[in-house]
Order: C-alpha cells, then structure tokens, then sequence
C-alpha cells in the first residue's frame, strides 16, 4: 500500500464520506501515543533558512501485496527528485525535503499502531534511497487516520504559510480503519497547511468506495489511482551510458570529513549501485547527483565549505581526511577548490546530455503513449505536484 509517493492536488467531486457497504472497522489494540522513531544520522535541516522549501512526507503501506510498488518507489526516486530541481518561488529556489513512514506492518509495534517512522524531514538523498531499498513488506493492520496523525504532530514542519507542505499516503485497504478517525487526523493536518494526498493502488472505482476518495476531497488534495505492479517502460537514449559513468565519476570528487564521512561515502556506493540494477535508474540518479538539490554538506568538505558548514582552516587534524591530514590551510583550500572545480565541470557536462536526453525521450514518448496503461508513481506524482505548487505560487519548470 505504497502509492504514497505521488505529490498531488486538485478538488475531486466524489461524496466526502466512504459509500455504505465498506468493510467494518478494524480497532487496533489500547494504544498510547509513542514518540516517532529517529532515523540514524539524517542531514540537519536549518529551520532558519530563508529559501522557500517543498516538504513532502510519503505514508507507505508495507503490508503484503505491496513489493511491486516500492519497487516503482525505489526506481523512480531520483525521477521525482530532478523535477523539484528548478522549483521556485519568484527568483528564489525551493529546498527539498523528504520524510519516511511505513504503516500496516505486522512486525512493527501493534501498540503503536503498526508505525514506523523511517527518516525524519531530511535533504539527504542517499538516505532516502537506502532506506526505501531496505524496506521489507509484511501482513498487518493498516491505519490511514493514526500514520497521517503521527506525520502530522511528530514532523518538524515549516510555519511559514507559502511553504508547500504535502503528505502522500499510499496504500489499498478502506482508509476507515483504526481508532484515529482519517477526518480528524486531516483536520489536524489542513491547520497546520498542510495538504493531504491520497494514492490508492487500484481503480477508482475501488478507492472511492474504501474511502481514499472521500479523504482526499476532505484534504482539498489530490486522489490518484496506480496499478503498483506495472512495469515501467524505460526510453532508452544514445546519452544514457555517458550520463551514467559521469554520475560514477562525480564520486571521485567528494571529500568524506569527520565521524560521519566514511559511512556516507560508502553509502553513496551502495545507492549507485542500487540505481545501476534498474535500466533508468541509473541515468536519472545521476542527473539528480548534478543538481543542487544533491546536498552532501554534513560529510563532504567541498559542498560543506561551499554552504559554511566547514572551516577548513579551524577543522582537527582527526577530522579531516588521510590526504589533508598535515597539510596547511592554503594547501587544503587548494585541494577542495581543485576537486570543486572537477565537480563543477562533470555536473556541467551532465546537464547538457541531459538537456539532449529529453528532447530525444519527448520526442519518443508521444509515439509511445497511447500504448501504455495506467499511472505510474512517477508520473502520478510529477503531474499531481506541479498542480499543487502552482496553487502556492511555485513553479517547478
């Protein structure tokens, strides 16, 4: 019950009340509130920053007969990812935040409602990724009403009112379950802005009658309907396999520092390795990797001495890497503008065989759509998102 990647918004005319008939109520056992779960080491967010920022947290359902869909999750991440790379406000570009939970799985916590909070409101990617491929599916009670509460209440959301706060819920069992009624929880959700979105793995048919319908109506969100088993045709492109090992090549010009950059390195690894198992995915990790939006301050010395977050003539000799160690602060600053530099021409390079790529893909998936089937993730998010950030003044092109 994953389809909770999609970003939407639009006013759906379905009754806001799920039609009688629906499966009883299932109660989940006395319950107490529980404190949401920490993710390990995810990026700090600066609260005090100025730009405007895109917050989206994604609900998905592990319980069983999800896989095909946290599939679709795991391959189209950086997909959904390049198209808030030119999101902005007026002159100013929109920060991209992400969070996790998972929801419906028997071996969480039955007192906590079978929740899970996976990664708090983070900028880094790499955890995103390698959370949602460690993500494992199994049978439980699902509780739409309590998971978009917990989202709500416990998520370090943004105040301020021009901000584009969304929740997607994903999943395919009646949204009425649980002892958290999903009107209460939305009600909460909508005084806070923040808009809640639904994506019912199923037809429309059945998603208006089990109630994800009538939530999203309530939410002032979007209601979407994908079939999580489909496979996604891929557009190969003559541009693909140099975009791709510059992608790998991009690694070589980052500088792990302190505790956390040997882990975040390997990681960085793992996620190219994880995107190279999936025709596409490779290609588009990739184009994210040379966007803004890849942000590695909090363990590379370069994107951290470019935000500020480093001094490279204050840091500890055990805080820096084994070639830095010993050397003087203009020898460091020269090593970290030469792999700047490096970085910047790759990134460079990148975007224009990016900027080829879609042309040729454009030009190739007008012959291909009337062939293909329902709604991806992807594409059920991509749409659902621009109409959203437009309502809050943002534009994503």
């Amino acid at each position: 019950m994953l389809k909770s990647f999609a970003l939407g918004l639009g006013l759906l005319t379905l009754p806001t009340l799920a039609l009688a008939g629906a499966p009883p109520i299932k109660q989940p056992p006395p319950a107490k509130e529980q404190p949401a779960a920490q993710a390990a080491a995810p990026a700090a967010v600066d609260a005090a920053h100025s730009a405007p920022r895109v917050q989206i947290a994604l609900l998905l359902d592990t319980s069983s007969s999800m896989d095909g869909l946290i599939d679709q999750a795991r391959r189209q991440l950086w997909t959904v990812v390049n198209t808030f790379a030119k999101a902005r406000r007026g002159s100013q570009l929109a920060q991209l935040e992400i969070a996790l939970y998972e929801y419906g799985k028997s071996s969480l916590s039955a007192e906590g409602g079978y929740i899970r909070q996976i990664v708090p409101f983070t900028t880094d990617l790499d955890k995103v990724s390698e959370e949602l491929f460690g993500l494992k599916t199994n049978g439980g009670d699902e509780y739409c009403g309590m998971v978009i509460q917990k989202a709500t209440r416990n998520l370090a959301w943004s105040k301020a009112k021009g901000d584009l706060k969304l929740i997607y819920i994903a999943g395919n069992e009646p949204f009425t379950q649980g002892s958290v009624s999903y009107q209460s929880a939305i009600a909460d959700a909508k005084e806070r802005g923040i808009t809640v979105n639904t994506i019912h793995c199923g037809s429309a048919q059945e998603g208006s009658s089990t109630g994800w319908a009538a939530a999203a109506q309530l939410a002032q969100g979007q209601s979407l309907n994908i079939d999580q088993n489909r496979a996604v045709v891929h557009i190969a492109a003559p541009q693909d396999d140099e975009i791709a090992q510059l992608g790998r090549e991009l690694n070589k010009t980052y500088v792990g520092y302190g505790r956390k950059g040997a882990e975040a390195k390997m990681r960085q690894e793992a996620q190219d390795k994880n995107a190279s198992a999936s025709m596409g995915s490779a290609t588009t990790r990739a184009v994210s990797k040379a966007s803004r939006l890849y942000d590695n301050s909090g363990w590379d010395l370069v994107d951290g001495a470019k935000k500020g977050a480093v001094k490279l003539e204050e840091m500890k000799e055990e805080d820096l890497p084994a070639e830095l160690q010993g050397k003087s602060a203009s020898e460091r600053q020269a090593f970290v503008d030469a792999k700047a530099k490096e970085r910047a021409d790759i990134q460079s390079r990148i975007q224009k065989l990016q900027s080829e790529r879609e042309k040729f893909v454009t030009e190739k998936q007008k012959a291909a759509a009337s062939a293909q089937g329902g709604d991806s993730l992807d594409k059920a998010i991509i749409e659902s998102a621009t109409k959203q950030a437009e309502a809050q003044g943002m534009a994503l092109e």
